[in-house]
């Protein structure tokens, strides 16, 4: 039986991931951790958790427990990654995977020592309609890929406009902005199609002023077999602009679908237009869950690990360097 600690169980926790180790075989959400003692208890008396506390190592060195959910802010990652690899629990870590690719290697070096597997919650490589579209494009109903085009449009929230910055716009927090947030999961699903990005540019500002993060990226990039790729990433756009795309284009046709709304997946080539449901299950966690509970107890394996992971934060740090070097 795996039985899992969460590190930070704040929103991420509530229903995209904390329900679901409750209801994946050989697997049990024995205790939470939050700073907030008062707010740790609340959680667990909701989602009848039996143990709670405020202290990282108290949860860490509990001997119930022999696996670690981290679910707090990329800042901490690396550190209470670190900490549970040496007591000898394997991690299960939010994404990004750290604040950046240093402490990533950091992570994966402490891992290969102590001989304790890493995972990162990437969970749509585990997704059924993401792994539908590359089922799809790897079986060759769009030819040989050429290209991939990223898109992704929001507006800011009323608390950014009014100065009530969240903590995923502080770079010291979260990495970077919302691109760290958001734009991780495109890259590493790509990375999951298509294998390692190996050349990356960029361009990256700051135009609302909001804070001082980027709210602007637009990056080029090439995977082998020389599948190029572009993206461009706005968190100042209008909401009547507000747009969520990932199209990949071959010499056959072409597969397009979104990354966070789950429209239906569209794929059109010489035998015409078809779609298909990208459902969203209740917790959206859970197939990757399944998964790394199966490598921990079955000698699985599970499609993100803290090697895969760690590429894209690579990847990130690349695209964004020159803006943080001002």
């Amino acid at each position: 039986m795996i039985s899992w600690g969460i590190i930070g169980c704040g929103n991420v926790t509530e229903v995209k991931s904390g329900p679901a180790f409750n209801k994946v075989n050989n697997s049990r959400l024995v205790a939470v951790m939050r700073r907030n003692p008062g707010l740790a208890e609340d959680y667990a008396r909701r989602h009848n958790v039996p143990k709670f506390y405020s202290n990282v190592s108290d949860l860490i060195n509990d001997t119930e427990i022999n696996a670690v959910y981290i679910a707090t802010p990329p800042s901490s990652h690396a550190e209470y990654s670190i900490q549970a690899i040496k007591a000898g629990k394997p991690v299960y870590i939010e994404k990004p995977m750290a604040l950046n690719y240093n402490e990533c290697l950091k992570i994966n070096k402490a891992s290969e020592k102590y001989g304790i597997p890493v995972f990162v919650a990437y969970y749509r490589r585990a997704l059924p309609g993401f792994v539908r579209v590359k089922d799809i494009v790897h079986k060759g109903a769009i030819g040989n890929p050429l290209f991939v085009q990223l898109q992704l449009f929001k507006s800011p929230s009323d608390e950014e406009k009014s100065g009530d910055l969240p903590w995923r716009v502080d770079p010291k927090i979260a990495g970077g902005g919302h691109f760290f947030d958001l734009a991780s999961h495109q890259l590493d699903y790509l990375d999951f199609l298509f294998g390692p990005i190996q050349k990356v540019r960029s361009l990256v500002l700051n135009q609302a002023h909001l804070y001082k993060a980027e709210d602007y990226v637009s990056a080029e990039f090439l995977f082998g077999n020389n599948i190029a790729g572009s993206g461009t990433w706005s968190f100042s756009a209008s909401a009547s602009s507000s747009r969520d795309s990932i199209e990949i284009t071959g010499d056959k046709g072409y597969i397009r679908f979104s990354c966070f709304n789950f429209e239906p997946i569209v794929l059109e080539n010489h035998e015409g237009r078809k779609e298909f449901v990208n459902e969203r299950p209740e917790h959206v966690q859970i197939y990757l869950i399944q998964q790394v509970v199966k490598a921990l107890s079955e000698n699985g394996t599970t499609v993100s690990t803290g090697n895969t992971a760690a590429r894209t934060s690579r990847v990130m740090d690349e695209i964004v360097k020159e803006y943080y070097r001002k």
